[in-house]
């Protein structure tokens, strides 16, 4: 039965929904979390790369839910050169509709109650605050009434405008991305592999994370600015015919990833933006899952101490993006300077860079090593990216 007030209502079980109601309720809070589609993890709007190291802090890892194990990145420059990195840690390609699932039940496990084919219509107001929501759920219009929301509903996050947020990004910062998950292949299941360049995908680039030996996802995501000539679909489908003409779509996806630094404002008065919805996402690659996590982990702990504190106001919430900044939000942001710099480099300079990577030793060769080589020029910013990688070493452990 859902209760008429909850102390923590969460709009969205991605995985910043479900981690953020997970430790909410682990530390004492009422939860109620809703999904407005049939289960979570559905449909699949990602092309579901994890890291070893982000994921371990969340959850025991579980093989029904890894459909690949990564070891091995793969660069490819324009002119058809390729470098390759040993040296960045273990990765995981997920089966996220299973991966999101085992999310939600952790958090049912620590007290929360959650509820799917339960779509969010607004927010509700008393004496001007935000009370709780309104939402259609069976066939019936509900409403719950709670002290604080969560705003977990992704890119598109409606919440935060219903609450006033500005949550817009100009057109450069977002991507527009379409990606195939293709069968028939011969591929190598341990590697990941990156394909750059104007006339492959101008502002982004196409990726290939392998789901077993014969099945891939492949993706493109392309600068929003940049795809009003030429449509992702178009380069996505030209580099398939090209490298795989044999190969059968089983699943399509389109989509926008925000490339853009953490949103200004990410709460207000009993409410609080989380994951893709407060654009906590790596503007270089559009990764958002780990990111989501960290900022949940954040929110949930927080959130459970207002409770207890009967504090809802902005003030005592904005611990939560001071704590983010310390954690990740000031790297995210050395990160958006360094995706600026990447949408001017010419085929050239993506050439060089790869021509530079085959150069470094195997076990010198590291994420740091590549985009310290691509700022270079540029000092200050060679200075930040340096910064970015120890505390984010230190932070992550």
């Amino acid at each position: 039965m859902i209760k008429e007030k909850y102390d923590v209502l969460v709009i969205g079980a991605g995985p910043a929904g479900s981690v953020t109601a997970r430790f909410a309720a682990e530390n004492g809070a009422s939860v109620l979390m809703l999904e407005r589609d049939r289960e979570a993890g559905i449909p699949v709007r990602c092309a579901e790369g994890v890291s070893h190291n982000g994921i371990v802090p969340f959850i025991e890892l579980d093989e029904k839910w890894i459909a690949a194990k990564i070891n091995i990145a793969k660069l490819h420059s324009p002119n058809g050169e390729t470098a390759v990195m040993r040296n960045n840690g273990a990765g995981y390609v997920l089966e996220r509709r299973i991966f999101d699932t085992a999310l939600c039940d952790l958090a049912a496990e620590k007290g929360a109650e959650f509820i799917t084919k339960a779509d969010a219509l607004d927010l509700v107001w008393e004496d001007g605050k935000i009370a709780g929501v309104k939402f259609k759920y069976m066939g019936e219009i509900k409403t719950v009434k709670c002290d604080i929301v969560i705003g977990a509903d992704g890119v598109e996050s409606r919440v935060g405008r219903w609450a006033g947020i500005k949550t817009a990004v100009r057109l450069e910062d977002i991507d527009t991305c379409v990606q195939y998950t293709l069968s028939g292949l011969e591929i190598d299941d341990e590697a990941c592999d990156f394909y750059f360049g104007q006339n492959i995908s101008p502002g982004g680039y196409v990726w290939i994370f392998p789901k077993s030996k014969t099945t891939a996802n492949v993706g493109i995501g392309i600068a929003g600015h940049l795809a009003k000539d030429k449509s992702p679909k178009e380069y996505l489908d030209k580099f398939v015919e090209e490298h795989f003409p044999n190969a059968k779509i089983n699943y399509t996806v389109y989509g926008g990833v925000p490339t853009a630094a953490t949103l200004k404002e990410i709460v207000k008065d009993n409410i609080m933006l989380v994951g893709d919805a407060a654009r906590q996402v790596n503007p270089i690659t559009g990764g958002g899952i780990v990111q989501a996590m960290i900022a949940a982990r954040i929110a949930g702990k927080l959130v459970a101490e207002a409770v207890k504190a009967k504090r809802f106001d902005a003030k005592f919430l904005k611990k939560y993006p001071q704590e983010w900044d310390k954690i990740l939000g000031h790297s995210q942001k050395t990160m958006f300077d360094m995706k600026e710099k990447f949408m001017t480099l010419t085929d050239d300079k993506f050439n060089s860079i790869v021509e530079f990577c085959q150069k470094v030793p195997e076990d010198q060769f590291s994420l740091k090593a590549l985009f310290m080589e691509a700022v270079k020029g540029d000092p200050m910013l060679m200075l930040d990216v340096a910064k970015s990688f120890v505390v984010s070493k230190m932070k992550l452990k």
